[in-house]
């Protein structure tokens, strides 16, 4: 489908400055602004109060996609939701492109990071760390963050009537982390330009303003990019409706060649995890007497989309939610 029809198809709206996509879609649906039976994308160039889960900050600098697509839901949304948008979004033709560069090369592909990242694991780190460091995290591999996906139901009157699927994927611009923007996670951002001058670096002798455009200009441009994630977003909603389905059958055609999918592009199969759950619904990841920590090594997914991880007993279980830390063997 051409671009230009794609996305008239889905009521695109470009606005040059946003608070945040997925806020002013959903304040538009629930006071009926936009219908509830159409979907429904906006894109726009920065963020003033950009969000990331759990109501985390997202720096929003211009030069990235940042845009939530809304869209009329008829089965119940789960934790799956957000995996399969993140394999959907690991084919888009670019990421594919610089996997393959960076497999040949030897380093680590850009993968699907339960729950809701895209990026990669690696012992050194393949781009710049921006971010603040302290010793104490020494055991602790950071995430070279990529995109981030935000799900959230949209709800009139008690009842379901949609979701809205936000994405932010940093392109050309990296965002100048510190201990504090990064909110105590173990990540550092990164960008589609960044993975592409590391793999394809510029001889200082052809280190001219028109050499470093060239390098620029290989990567595709922002309407363009547009189209393929809202592209993805759609399928995954389609494949997400099909797994729906087939929990309530015998059949499992969808779901076999899912988890076939994500195991190819899973960003923490065979690492070693430290997980730290709040069991008592506190946002406060850093109540230490409230949290729970479990280590081992990470085993893929389940059907539901739960991580399972084969703790240090041997035990193998289902985690639904938690803080992800990949750490070091000892």
């Amino acid at each position: 489908m051409p671009l230009s029809v794609l996305l008239t198809n889905l009521n695109h709206r470009h606005v040059i400055s946003s608070p945040s996509t997925n806020s002013e879609l959903i304040d538009a649906i629930q006071n009926e602004s936009l219908s509830v039976d159409e979907p429904h994308l906006l894109t726009t160039e920065t963020q003033t109060a950009g969000r990331g889960q759990r109501e985390r900050s997202w720096q929003s600098p211009r030069g990235n996609v940042y845009l939530s697509l809304y869209h009329p839901v008829q089965v119940p949304i789960s934790g799956l939701l957000s995996l399969v948008i993140g394999v959907e979004l690991a084919k888009i033709p670019v990421i594919q492109t610089l996997n393959e560069q960076l497999r040949a090369q030897g380093l680590a592909p850009i993968g699907v990071k339960w729950a809701n990242d895209l990026g990669f694991y690696s012992p050194s780190s393949q781009c710049k760390n921006n971010a603040e460091t302290e010793d104490s995290h020494s055991n602790i591999n950071d995430f070279n963050k990529l995109a981030g996906i935000l799900i959230e139901p949209v709800w009139r009157a008690g009842k379901l009537i949609g979701v809205v699927m936000g994405v932010g994927l940093n392109i050309r611009a990296t965002p100048a982390l510190t201990t504090q923007t990064s909110e105590g996670m173990s990540y550092q951002a990164i960008s589609l330009q960044d993975i592409y001058e590391k793999l394809h670096p510029v001889d200082a002798s052809r280190a001219t303003e028109l050499s470093q455009q060239e390098n620029r200009t290989a990567l595709p441009d922002l309407q363009a990019l547009y189209g393929q994630i809202s592209q993805a977003l759609v399928a995954a909603m389609t494949s997400f409706e099909q797994l729906a389905k087939e929990k309530t059958t015998a059949q499992t055609r969808y779901t076999d060649e899912f988890m076939t999918q994500f195991a190819t592009m899973d960003a923490l199969v065979g690492l070693r995890l430290r997980v730290t759950q709040n069991h008592n619904d506190n946002d406060n990841d850093n109540d230490n007497d409230k949290l729970h920590i479990t280590t081992g090594y990470a085993c893929g997914i389940d059907t539901y989309g739960c991580l399972q991880l084969r703790q240090d007993n041997g035990k193998l279980i289902a985690l639904f939610t938690g803080r992800i830390d990949v750490i070091n063997d000892t």
